[in-house]
């Protein structure tokens, strides 16, 4: 069963359904290297200020990624939703950084 965006929770419950089976931890996780040509554009931004539009994106897609990455996880083993969902974020060495997301996957049936 594919997992949708309604059963992806930050929350511990799930309004009108209730949990069948917890089936454990599972994680996302996807490591971005910066791009030389956006480096040099987002210095200039951070010289005159404003928001770098361009590390938003690269932000996203990479947190797009690693929770696509926790749903397979999710799915291969029978899980029909995931609580208690947490994001986090670190540098791995100078210009990468690495997302990482987490949760429970968990079976679920309507109340």
């Amino acid at each position: 069963m594919l997992i949708t965006s309604d059963r992806l929770l930050t929350t511990l419950e799930i309004p009108g359904h209730r949990i069948v089976r917890s089936l454990g931890l599972v994680h996302g996780i996807c490591v971005r290297a910066r791009f030389f040509a956006v480096d040099i554009w987002a210095e200039i931004r951070m010289f005159f200020g404003g928001k770098i539009a361009v590390y938003e994106a690269l932000s996203a897609q990479a947190r797009d990624e690693a929770l696509k990455h926790l749903i397979s996880q999710a799915e291969a083993l029978g899980a029909n939703a995931v609580i208690g969902i947490r994001y986090d974020a670190s540098v791995m060495f100078s210009g990468s950084t690495e997302f990482f997301c987490y949760g429970t996957a968990v079976f679920i049936e309507e109340a």
